[in-house]
């Protein structure tokens, strides 16, 4: 969730400045790192979900303001477009008494009170990588949230573009036009998985994430349409990088790092990757506090490193690193940021269940994977997840080139089960969320098969135009994820 801010006009001076306060951010951090100051006896995981707001048609509903108000829940909270929400749930630690499954009760109940509300004033809550139904006539600058740091961020990232937006995807079919505003962004509706970690392990644990991305984004695929194009399995991955370009195409020829970035190397330490924030990428919110952070530390206080935070806010690292304080204390979390929300609250938590389980596993290996395999193979296996979705083929030390399926079935489900294991969780606890996995993988079907079947028979047997058979498709989608059996039960008929 990014922080409020006003609405303001910025100086050159106010950029100086920023730049200034953020180094010197980044020198406490340092300092911290060194003295070892931060909470990471307890480690705790959390999640964020983002939803999408439809009418009694299932067409976008953007009533963000008015639903937030009926809900009257903390927990909840605005996203980039009025036909956007998300939930966050309470972090926890993952062990025998809490994690992915013990969330599930929590989450439907949270979910299902959230929808109560909303239908009273006519809106629905979707739970889905990209909302088939929106249009790009829905993506303009009406539908961008009144939050003001959302209009901030538009007209910052507009101002260093210069120009409008390009969005090219070329998938089953082909989607090119532009927009004059970020909101087509908010068509992207995530599942962010959060994991506390050591400033020691802090390196292992990115590394790890980083090079289960893909298989990740794979198996979890939800987002076939955009702007009623059928594109990639998961087309939330190319929008979401093109959306928040702030790079003209002579920028992007010159070699100018994108803002929303797998990054070019492994790490080794979570100052690497603030240092390359401060580096690479120009503020677009440069806003400060009046906190000295070195003033805050040498008085035997937790610097919040304001600047720090609010510029790492505004990098969109698929993972991406988190310094907190929380009641004091300071931590540093992982935040996976790769995944699509849905199709169900069973389908998220396995999702879960298979990230914080293989990246504990992998992290405890002798000798790691990052260590076996190249960086940019693991960024090509990200675009080649997206673009295939279930169907993929990725890279894997030991195994070459290999169906994503093959690798998780042989490899990675028995590596994510031990890791599970190893964090507390029981075999009877474990089974049934690595077990909807599993059967994603016998039967290759995911959110986003299913998605493209039920569309086709739509439009094949009912004859009807292509709005309108995803619009009946939605619909059924609704049916499907108030249900809560995984998406790769579902029927098409």
């Amino acid at each position: 969730m990014g922080r409020d801010v006003p609405a303001q006009e910025f100086t050159r001076d106010d950029r100086r400045r920023f730049r200034n306060k953020m180094h010197a951010c980044l020198d406490v951090f340092a300092r911290m790192l060194r003295e070892s100051r931060f909470d990471f006896e307890r480690p705790q995981v959390g999640l964020e979900i983002e939803l999408n707001l439809v009418d009694d048609g299932a067409e976008p509903a953007m009533r963000s303001k008015d639903v937030l108000a009926a809900i009257a829940d903390p927990s909840w909270s605005t996203e980039l477009g009025r036909f956007n929400l998300e939930i966050n749930v309470e972090p926890r630690r993952l062990s025998a008494g809490g994690g992915p499954d013990s969330w599930e009760q929590e989450i439907r109940d949270a979910l299902n009170h959230a929808e109560d509300k909303a239908a009273a004033i006519g809106a629905h809550l979707v739970m889905i990588g990209i909302l088939p139904t929106l249009e790009l006539a829905d993506a303009g600058p009406d539908s961008l949230s009144e939050n003001a740091r959302y209009r901030l961020l538009n007209e910052q990232i507009f101002a260093a573009r210069g120009e409008d937006l390009l969005i090219s995807v070329d998938g089953v079919e082909r989607l090119r036009t532009r927009a004059e505003t970020i909101t087509p962004e908010a068509a992207c509706t995530s599942t962010q998985f959060h994991l506390q970690v050591s400033p020691d392990e802090f390196a292992d644990y990115w590394n790890a994430a980083q090079a289960v991305a893909g298989v990740q984004v794979a198996l979890a695929a939800n987002s076939p349409f955009l702007f009623s194009k059928e594109l990639w399995r998961e087309t939330r991955i190319p929008l979401f990088e093109q959306a928040t370009d702030t790079r003209p195409d002579e920028l992007k020829v010159q070699g100018v790092r994108p803002r929303v970035w797998f990054g070019e190397r492994w790490i080794t330490s979570v100052f690497d990757l603030f240092e390359e924030n401060a580096r690479y990428f120009p503020a677009l919110l440069p806003m400060r506090d009046d906190e000295d952070p070195e003033e805050t530390l040498a008085r035997g206080g937790t610097p919040e490193l304001s600047e720090l935070t609010l510029h790492n806010g505004t990098v969109y690292r698929w993972n991406r690193p988190v310094y907190a304080v929380v009641d004091g204390v300071p931590h540093l979390r992982v935040e996976n940021r790769v995944l699509p929300a849905g199709p169900t609250v069973a389908d998220v938590l396995a999702n879960g269940a298979l990230y914080y389980g293989l990246v504990r596993a992998l992290v405890d290996e002798d000798r790691p994977v990052w260590s076996r395999m190249s960086f940019s193979a693991a960024e090509d296996n990200l675009h080649a997840a997206a673009r295939h979705g279930i169907d993929a083929h990725v890279y894997w030390p030991g195994m070459g080139e290999v169906p994503v399926t093959e690798l998780v079935l042989r490899r990675l489900l028995p590596l994510a089960d031990r890791g599970l294991e190893r964090m507390g969780l029981d075999a009877g606890r474990r089974e049934p969320l690595l077990g909807i996995i599993e059967q994603r993988c016998v039967s290759g079907r995911n959110g986003a098969t299913w998605q493209s079947e039920m569309y086709h028979h739509i439009h094949d047997i009912d004859h009807v135009d292509r709005h309108e058979a995803l619009r009946r498709m939605t619909q059924q989608y609704v049916e499907y994820m108030h249900m809560n059996a995984p998406a790769h039960t579902w029927p098409v008929d």
